[in-house]
């Protein structure tokens, strides 16, 4: 689970910070920037299992060809950092297996990660820059320190106990940076236990990969934990026709970002409770049919051709496979398989929730997105995996029926620079009276959100035509 994350240098955000909950709602117009908030988390998950210029090319499928590192960074038309500084404070799942099988058990779960990456000018014209790693922490966070981090609202003796602990006593953390008397930056990983031995240095500079992306062994437990966790933060962008696919009975049963593998995943979940499936499909079904009007679902098998096909049964009796659903429904079925699915933990990203929903369903879709976090009012089992969903619009409809607590709104903003020149960048105000409000961040009033709240201008039609 994310926490907060702080990002300075990267695409339009200067010195920005934000805190999250389970669920968290960012609006704001489009072009100001919200999508910059998904990419940085992308990127930081992208780090995870690639090179550093890898994660880099591979942000939003950018093309290798024509790719310029330098578009991740910071700009002012004029002027361009060469600095990426981003830190996420995240709470881990302990209980996680190695690349070999291995079990492996984290000694903290409140963790602080923290990466600066550096922009250096290619030797060559026409060859590529390459990104720098300059500092690579981990650090922990103590039971005592989470009362005061973690600001949403939860039950302490819950949820807090069950997702926080630390067992380690060493006053360093598990990764950190230092600069030798030769002003090489090397980065220090040190033993798990806590043990006073000696660290595992590495050269910063010369480093193809982050140091969490070679923790692949059981010998480096929360370190290995902090690389699951952000392994598992997701940027949810359905495709209608990965969707509407059908799945081989060999297929790996877990639904992707894309949208793939809903039969395969399905079929696992009815097999794995193969005594309950029949109230699983039918609790499926149940909160389908507050978008469209259905009686039943079901996975059939091709023997033939060894296929699994997802087919709905509409009220009238007539089955209609996956193939033939509309966006809308589909985005809303991958949704209720998710929120069946015990194993598809930590964080999902989601722009736009709203588009191929009828108004008066969104709504239902809201419910649905916020049934899929974490009850924070509970501990965290089986039946409450740590799941947290981050969705961004810029529809006011879907603003209105936000709860006030997990609400952001994204805005332009201008502050000052290291030089004392204005800066234009991006900021996320909470309402007034609403958790993330501290002294320094008062929060905002509804007169701020007019936009969201009022008919839209030049608007045609409204309730007071059909008044007598």
């Amino acid at each position: 689970m994310l926490t907060r994350l702080e990002i300075d240098g990267f695409k339009n955000l200067k010195d920005f910070s934000i805190d999250f909950g389970p669920f968290t709602c960012i609006a704001g117009p489009n072009g100001v920037g919200k999508s910059n908030i998904f990419d940085a988390i992308q990127f930081i998950s992208l780090l995870t299992d690639n090179t550093i210029i890898e994660a880099a090319l591979k942000l939003r499928g950018a093309n290798t060809n024509i790719a310029d590192l330098r578009d991740l960074f910071w700009t002012d038309g004029i002027k361009r950092g060469t600095q990426i500084d981003i830190a996420a404070e995240m709470i881990i799942d302990p209980h996680v297996s190695d690349d070999f099988g291995r079990p492996a058990e984290a000694s903290s779960t409140f963790l602080r990660y923290e990466i600066s990456l550096e922009y250096e000018e290619p030797n060559e014209k026409g060859t590529l820059g390459r990104l720098a790693l300059k500092m690579e922490n981990l650090s922990y966070v103590t039971e005592g320190e989470a009362a005061k981090r973690l600001k949403f609202p939860l039950s302490a003796a819950k949820f807090r106990r069950s997702a926080v602990s630390n067992k380690r006593r060493a006053k360093q953390g598990y990764i950190s940076t230092e600069t030798t008397i030769d002003g090489v930056k090397e980065i220090l990983v040190h033993q798990d236990g806590g043990s006073s031995g000696k660290p595992q240095r590495a050269p910063a500079d010369t480093a193809p990969r982050t140091v969490v992306a070679t923790a692949n062994t059981s010998a480096t437990p929360t370190i290995l934990a902090a690389r699951r966790e952000m392994q598992n933060w997701r940027i949810l962008s359905l495709e209608p026709s990965s969707m509407r696919g059908t799945d081989r009975f060999q297929d790996d049963p877990h639904v992707t970002p894309r949208g793939d593998h809903l039969p395969a995943t399905l079929n696992r979940l009815a097999q794995s409770n193969y005594e309950d499936s029949e109230r699983l499909f039918s609790r499926i079904a149940s909160t389908l049919s507050d978008l469209v009007p259905i009686k039943s679902i079901t996975v059939k098998r091709d023997e033939i051709r060894q296929l699994l096909i997802l087919f709905v049964e509409e009220k009238s009796g007539i089955e209609i496979p996956a193939r033939s659903l509309s966006y809308g429904t589909l985005r809303f079925l991958t949704l209720c398989i998710l929120g069946e699915d015990t194993e598809s933990e930590g964080l999902i990203c989601m722009e736009e929730p709203e588009n191929g929903i009828h108004p008066a369903k969104i709504g239902a879709m809201i419910d649905l997105l916020r049934q899929l976090a974490v009850d924070t009012s509970i501990k965290i089992d089986e039946e409450n995996p740590m799941r947290q969903l981050i969705i961004a619009t810029h529809s006011p409809l879907l603003v209105q029926l936000q709860n006030k607590d997990d609400i952001l709104f994204a805005m332009e903003s201008t502050i000052k620079g290291t030089n004392g020149a204005p800066i234009d960048t991006l900021r996320c105000r909470p309402l007034s009276d609403t958790w993330r409000c501290n002294e320094t961040e008062k929060g905002i009033g509804m007169g701020t959100i007019l936009a969201y709240l009022t008919t839209a201008p030049g608007a045609q039609l409204s309730l007071t035509d059909f008044e007598e």
